[in-house]
Parts: C-alpha cells; sequence; structure tokens
C-alpha cells in the first residue's frame, strides 16, 4: 500500500494504491464523510491480483475542500474524469459505496467507454428515510470531542458490528487533533451541515443515469442495511441489464468494513466472469 496525490480541476486529491496487476485497475469511492481508507480490508485482499486505487473525494480525508461547498455528484463525477486523466487510466472497474456508488452511477452515465465494470454498494436513487436520519443524527453530534476514544466510542455505538480495534484503526484516518489537543473530523463541517446533509435533491435525476448504465454491474447489499431495502434493490437490478444482486450476511450499510471477507468473494466471483 502507498499514498499518492494529484491535482485535478483546483484542487489536491489524496488516494491510495494497492496492487501492480496489468489487468484493469479498481477505482474506489467511499462514502459520506469517510476516506480512502474504508476500502483497507476489501483492497488487501483484491491486490494479489488486481491494481486497487481508492480516492479520497473532495472535502473528504486528506483531500482539499471544495472552497465553494460544491459536493454534487455531477462534480464529484467530474472529479474523477480529471483524476483518470492525470493518473493515465484508460480502463477500470469503478466501485462505490453509499454517496461513492451515487457517484459512480454518474460516472459511469457520462462515461461509459472508461468503466470495464461497476460495483455499487448499499444505494439506489431509493434510499429508507430511517436509515439515512440514523446517519444524519451521528454526523450531526458534536464534532470537537476531549479525546481520540471517545469518537471511537461513539463509533462503536453507531456500529457495533466492529470491534473496537476495528473502529480504531479506521478513525486514525478520519480524524485530526487540534493544536489544544482536542480531536475532530477531517472532512469539510459543511457536509454534516442542515442545509447540505442528505437532501433528497442530491438524488434527482439519478434514475435516468442508472437506465444508461450498460456494463456488467454488481449490486451489493448489506443483509442488515437501513439504508438499502430489498425492494429497492431488485429494482435497482431490474434497471440495469447486465446486473447482478448480492446480500452479504452479518453487514449493514457500511458493508466492506462489516464483512470483508465475504464482500471480497463477491467481488473476486463477479471479477472473474467479466
Amino acid at each position: 500500500m502507498h499514498d499518492g496525490t494529484v491535482t485535478a480541476r483546483g484542487l489536491r486529491f489524496h488516494y491510495v494504491e494497492w496492487g501492480e496487476s496489468r489487468r484493469p485497475p479498481i477505482v474506489c469511492l467511499h462514502g459520506i464523510t469517510q476516506t480512502a481508507h474504508s476500502w483497507d480490508e476489501v483492497a488487501a485482499g483484491l491486490a494479489a491480483d488486481y491494481r486497487v486505487i481508492s480516492i479520497d473525494q473532495r472535502g473528504h480525508g486528506d483531500s482539499d475542500w471544495a472552497p465553494d461547498g460544491d459536493y454534487t455528484r455531477h462534480t464529484q463525477a467530474a472529479d474523477l474524469e480529471a483524476i483518470r486523466l492525470v493518473l493515465g487510466l484508460e480502463e477500470f472497474v469503478l466501485a462505490g459505496m453509499s454517496m461513492g456508488g451515487i457517484n459512480a452511477i454518474t460516472y459511469t452515465a457520462q462515461h461509459p467507454e472508461h468503466v470495464r465494470a461497476l460495483i455499487v454498494v448499499d444505494v439506489s436513487p431509493e434510499i429508507e428515510a430511517r436509515g439515512v436520519e440514523h446517519i444524519r443524527q451521528f454526523i450531526q453530534q458534536e464534532d470537537v470531542l476531549p479525546d481520540f476514544e471517545d469518537f471511537v466510542a461513539r463509533a462503536h455505538a453507531f456500529n457495533p458490528r466492529r470491534s473496537l480495534d476495528n473502529i480504531r484503526s479506521r478513525l486514525r484516518y478520519n480524524l485530526k487533533q487540534l493544536p489544544d489537543g482536542r480531536w475532530t473530523w477531517k472532512y469539510d463541517p459543511y457536509l454534516r451541515s442542515p442545509d447540505r446533509a442528505f437532501r433528497t435533491s442530491l438524488l434527482a435525476g439519478l434514475w435516468e443515469d442508472v437506465r444508461k448504465i450498460r456494463c456488467p454491474t454488481l449490486i451489493v447489499k448489506g443483509a442488515e442495511s437501513d439504508i438499502l431495502s430489498p425492494a429497492a434493490a431488485q429494482k435497482l437490478q431490474a434497471a440495469i441489464p447486465k446486473s447482478e444482486l448480492v446480500t452479504i450476511p452479518g453487514a449493514g450499510h457500511s458493508v466492506m468494513g462489516d464483512n470483508p471477507e465475504a464482500f471480497v468473494a463477491a467481488t473476486q466471483a463477479f471479477l472473474a466472469r467479466l
């Protein structure tokens, strides 16, 4: 694993890369308030056979914040196209979870010639209000706490499927220490503001983009997800001609981290059929 940075569309983007395969690489996009490292376990499981590139999207992790507060899906898809050009990627597998899945659908609809296959993780144009509210309550809590372990306890209460050690390893990349010794999130606080977070308008037009997708597509749902219902997952599959749906046991919305072994196995099986 190694880190890299690129400048695209006037912003500095950080990414993490694994593997050296000559096969089309896998480009990974994280969910809202997460980082490139949300794909760590999956990337480690795929790196023997694939080059994996996971990007900190604008406003997240170690990438620049958007000075104008523009975090729309179309803007983030344009970021990906600019990053693709800088990295010299011609064709790749695109994987996105939650917000990253929305951005991946958007990009694939706009640039089908560059996407060999698509992996959409626990999101669709129709998401469950109760799951959205669960996430909103989590990210709109006090964002500065005295101790790193305070955030560990909060994150574990939000998702008890993860071990404390797993959460600590992930939060190393999600948090930063302030000069006064307290801790806070790395992501742009505008992302958690009431006028931005989880507006349904952010999904406007997404079904139209879904219907443009023609590449092989894997839809991954967490069996215990409160964001993607079985009916919505099946509707998404029905809208994409070359798609298949897999449900990962023991996983909620954060599928890759909740059950990385099953996620890797499903991904490997899908990629082997390409």
